[in-house]
């Protein structure tokens, strides 16, 4: 009987023996991501509405234009950096990079919690992605250096997982930090962050087996000289389409939920204790963050067994199907105004995200020859640059123009009679029920059937769907190289 294309034809070991050849630095390692990543999500799931949500009483009122420079700074930083620091892991060492990353992120949370003019803010924004750029490589290094061929696959699926466990845990943080204020959630996750300095205790340093001689410039043009690897560049083109598409569930679903979707009905049938529920002018509905969060839910408790599951598929075909998955998921997730179908997209996505994204790495960890596992998972943040950076860019201008509700209520009323003086962001929906003469919920309803603010979601699933057939081609063309790695 012939073996699916795509498919090793090793044995697989259980899953329990795979985990128990897991070394201890391995967990620990694996609780210090967890810990960055609940101070992390803490901020992330929350801070598109603090900037540009218009009706949040103590946000910052920015633009989506301007929220979408701030991302697309940050991801320039956080995503871009590692491509170089990944490479200065390896000579430094991976203790010392990771003990400097904890100070520098402490100091963005605090910039945050304090600063609320754009720049001020921006530029603590900047401080924490170049704590979080840092972080990384010498994470993912010392990680892929405790993991052999045989545990590399539900390795870094259990990565992925406890990555997860970190960020369900951040929405209910925020939540509780919120009820203070919101300054004590940029201070609370600095004191949680923090906690890694003592986590460096816990296991010994891992050599980072890079040039330990070279100075700062030989070491920069060291880390240029090896990206330019054709194979590497195209792969790094494609999965920035991936990368384009994905974090807009985390940068634009969040105002596209509190503006367009209703979600009451799930608040009244599940009978939904106060933790989990957002008042609004539409009536009690199911947070935006706990929305997003079943993303995190499912991987936490899915993405080992899928990993393992799909440890005999090729790594470039699970990134294939993840792809096509997530974009389904997340077209699904922002086409109606109904919080189950929202939810049921969510779930579609994190089937997608646990195909492909774990494998990413995984992928990037294999091919990486030895003494280069901290520059390649440095490479590994090219495409989240690329994709994160100008998706930024392209959500701020098309929620602003298609998206957001309080520019369109505006909208309305310039194109039915003019807009009332003193009425701006900030106010528009009132203004427009009182012109029109429609609860909440009405006046929503009469945008969302005029202006269709859904279509905003098509260029993003295009350009993921790309990426798939990006993936599918470069999967052929690579497997005469790489046979069923």
């Amino acid at each position: 009987m012939s073996m699916m294309p795509g498919v090793v034809r090793e044995e697989r070991e259980g899953l329990w023996k795979q985990l128990s050849q897991l070394p201890r630095a391995f967990w620990m390692l694996n609780v210090m991501e967890m810990l960055e990543r609940l101070a992390y999500y803490g901020v992330r799931v929350v801070i598109p509405i603090y900037i540009a949500q218009a009706d949040e009483v103590h946000g910052l009122h920015f633009t989506q234009a301007q929220k979408g420079q701030i991302f697309m700074l940050w991801a320039l930083v956080q995503t871009g950096v590692p491509i170089f620091s990944g490479g200065f892991a390896d000579r430094y060492g991976y203790k010392k990079t990771i003990a400097f990353s904890i100070a520098i992120k402490i100091a963005g949370y605090l910039l945050m919690a304090t600063q609320r003019e754009f720049w001020p803010f921006t530029i603590g924004c900047l401080v924490l992605a170049f704590g979080t750029a840092i972080f990384k490589p010498g994470v993912w290094g010392s990680l892929q250096t405790t993991l052999t061929e045989r545990t590399s696959g539900v390795g870094w699926g259990l990565f992925y997982m406890l990555v997860n466990v970190g960020a369900f845990l951040g929405p209910p943080l925020a939540h509780f930090l919120y009820g203070w204020s919101w300054p004590t959630v940029f201070f609370g996750c600095a004191v949680l962050v923090s906690l890694n300095f003592a986590m460096l205790f816990t296991y010994p340093d891992i050599p980072a087996g890079g040039n330990q001689k070279a100075n700062f410039l030989e070491t920069a043009m060291h880390t240029l000289s090896n990206l330019f690897n054709v194979r590497l560049l195209v792969f790094i083109a494609i999965m920035s389409g991936f990368w384009l598409m994905f974090m807009q569930l985390f940068d634009l679903l969040p105002n596209f939920i509190v503006d367009w979707v209703d979600s009451t009905a799930i608040v009244k049938s599940l009978h939904l204790p106060a933790m989990f529920v957002t008042q609004s002018p539409r009536g009690p509905m199911l947070a935006q963050e706990w929305m997003i969060n079943l993303d995190s839910l499912l991987i936490v408790l899915f993405v080992v067994w899928i990993s393992h599951l799909v440890s005999r598929m090729r790594r470039v075909t699970s990134i294939f199907l993840g792809i096509v998955i997530s974009s389904a998921g997340l077209l699904a997730a922002g086409f109606t105004m109904s919080g189950t179908a929202c939810l049921l997209g969510i779930a579609l996505f994190a089937v997608g995200e646990m195909l492909a994204s774990p494998k990413m790495n995984e992928y990037l960890g294999v091919i990486a020859p030895e003494g280069k596992k901290g520059l390649y998972m440095g490479y590994a943040n090219m495409p989240t640059a690329i994709g994160w950076a100008y998706g930024s860019f392209m959500a701020g201008d098309l929620y602003g123009r298609m998206g957001e509700k309080a520019g369109l209520a505006l909208r309305y009323l310039q194109e039915h009679g003019g807009v009332p003086a003193g009425v701006d962001r900030t106010n528009a929906m009132e203004a427009l029920q009182r012109t029109t003469h429609l609860d909440p919920s009405a006046a929503t309803t009469l945008l969302w059937n005029t202006y269709h603010p859904y279509q905003l979601w098509y260029p993003f699933v295009a350009v993921g769907l790309a990426s798939a057939v990006g993936t599918w081609a470069y999967a052929r063309w690579v497997k005469a190289a790489e046979g069923d790695i």
